[in-house]
């Protein structure tokens, strides 16, 4: 169904199962749904019961109530009834007549109590009233949950139901203890202005209220047809060989599903056939234990403690048989052993039929297919530098070329006076001859000294030049021959500190032999 009362409905007066807009007799549309079938058929109750029951919020609440003659009110339709609070709300009829007595001793509700009564049928500017009120529900709910989390109250605001008046409005919450919410009623008295009432539930029917699809694609069980609520432990899933996995056995409250107790009591008949202590067998080939049971099947699975590789089924009355054998004493060589037993109990299951072919496995084996191996195309036109050895050979030819090649010079750490020496010999000629205008000037006065100056010291012999400077290299000297001299500058001839020729001229005296005529 997918009218208004169902959980999953996407609208007021549209239906997308039944298309009755959420008006069909059956009672489908509403949660806990109870379907009324004597008045369906039209059918007269024999002994007639002045008592209905009332749904209210689709189904989420019903009570009973005593309805008088005059009202002429039947299953289905809208009624303003009597509140136990004061004031009037708004309820549809579920069920009249004797299906309502039987729905009493259900639920335990002795025919003598004291009820509230039908006051008449409800029309449209009641249906208006009550639509106006339920439409505010939702925000509602968003406040209230503020105004509790503000108070750091330990709860939580589940639903919110207007009473058709519109007058006093009820909040069902979740808790795990005790929660003083005095100061909460007088918030919420003060900003919505209606008459506060707090009732706390569980968490399963908190699930039951809201409603929603469990995982089986159903809706919750809680929400359509269960009302009492069992407990359910984790017994039942190891009744039922059931992995122990809190999340899948878990439902949309948090709690366990109601539905692990719907086959239990079948597992429990079904168990009675089984040995208590059957979970190791003692045998000749080692020790044997139980790893799972098919109880349907009436099966028990064993393999060897040393050897987990393999599984062997047994049947319940061979375990029997080998448990009878080891209380007189008797050791049973082996599972093998055990399944020789008794005979197994043949199953009501039809044989399969046998194929009308023969397994040709390893018989006809088909011939391997012959590939044809493709002709290497000639690659001698390929660039070498792809290959490794090129890569290689190019790497040494690198390194020869930048052994070959001489170091950068580094001039920051050298003196003045050796940068000439790392020049190329055209620099170099080019420096030794000196510009005109590095020459002194002859009308140019003399530096003057400073008179507080200390005296220099002479200037010792300035070293020779290194061995890298391009000079004409030395030829030998033969005994008797003078020493050449390159000739002196007429005019720089008086003045010795000529930065030009200081290194070239000699100011020693002409050596002078024992004779004039020399040698």
């Amino acid at each position: 169904m997918g009218c208004v009362g169902c959980s999953c409905s996407t609208g007021k007066d549209t239906a997308s199962g039944c298309k009755s807009n959420g008006g069909c007799a059956t009672g489908g549309c509403n949660r806990h749904n109870t379907y009324d079938w004597i008045t369906a058929q039209g059918i007269n109750d024999a002994r007639p019961f002045d008592i209905v029951e009332v749904s209210f919020k689709n189904g989420s609440r019903k009570e009973f109530f005593k309805n008088p003659p005059f009202t002429r009110a039947t299953t289905g339709d809208w009624v303003i009834v009597e509140s136990m609070s004061g004031g009037f709300d708004v309820g549809k009829v579920s069920l009249s007549g004797e299906l309502v007595r039987l729905q009493m001793k259900r639920k335990r509700v002795r025919p003598d109590a004291r009820l509230s009564t039908v006051v008449r049928k409800a029309h449209e500017r009641d249906l208006e009233r009550l639509d106006e009120v339920r439409g505010d529900e939702k925000s509602i709910l968003i406040q209230a949950r503020a105004i509790a989390r503000t108070l750091d109250l330990d709860m939580k605001i589940g639903d919110v139901e207007f009473q058709g008046d519109g007058r006093k409005c009820t909040f069902y919450y979740t808790a795990d203890g005790r929660v003083d919410f005095r100061e909460l009623i007088r918030h919420y008295a003060r900003d919505f202005k209606v008459k506060i009432e707090m009732r706390q539930i569980g968490a399963r029917q908190e699930s039951a209220r809201i409603g929603g699809l469990g995982n089986c694609g159903r809706e919750l069980c809680c929400s359509t047809w269960l009302t009492e609520f069992k407990s359910v432990n984790t017994a039942a899933a190891r009744y039922q060989n059931l992995a122990i996995n809190q999340t899948k056995l878990s439902g949309m409250c948090g709690r366990l599903k109601c539905c692990l107790n719907y086959e239990l009591d079948t597992y429990i008949d079904a168990l009675e056939d089984f040995p208590d202590r059957a979970e190791r067998l003692k045998t000749g080939a080692g020790l044997a234990i139980l790893i799972k049971t098919d109880v349907f099947k009436r099966l028990m699975y064993y393999t060897y403690a040393d050897d987990r590789s393999k599984f062997i089924a047994v049947h319940v009355d061979q375990i029997w048989e080998a448990l009878d054998m080891l209380k007189s004493g008797k050791v049973p060589g082996s599972l093998e052993d055990i399944l020789a037993m008794a005979p197994q109990v043949e199953s009501d299951e039809p044989d399969e039929a046998e194929p009308d072919f023969e397994n040709v496995h390893d018989v006809i084996q088909l011939p391997l297919e012959k590939r044809k191996k493709k002709k290497k195309k000639n690659k001698s036109n390929r660039d070498r530098s792809q290959t490794a050895a090129a890569a290689v050979e190019k790497a040494a030819q690198q390194d020869d070329l930048s052994q070959k090649q001489p170091p950068r010079r580094d001039d920051r750490n050298r003196r003045p006076d050796n940068r000439q020496q790392q020049r190329p010999p055209q620099q170099q000629q080019q420096q030794q001859r000196p510009p005109q205008s590095q020459q002194p000037r002859k009308d140019a006065p003399p530096p003057q000294a400073r008179k507080d100056a200390p005296p220099q010291a002479p200037r010792p012999p300035q070293a020779p030049p290194p061995e890298n400077r391009q000079t004409p290299p030395p030829q030998p000297r033969k005994e008797g021959d003078q020493q050449q001299r390159p000739p002196a500058d007429d005019k720089n001839a008086g003045k010795g500190n000529f930065k030009g020729n200081n290194r070239r001229r000699d100011k020693r005296p002409p050596f002078k032999g024992k004779d004039d005529k020399g040698v």
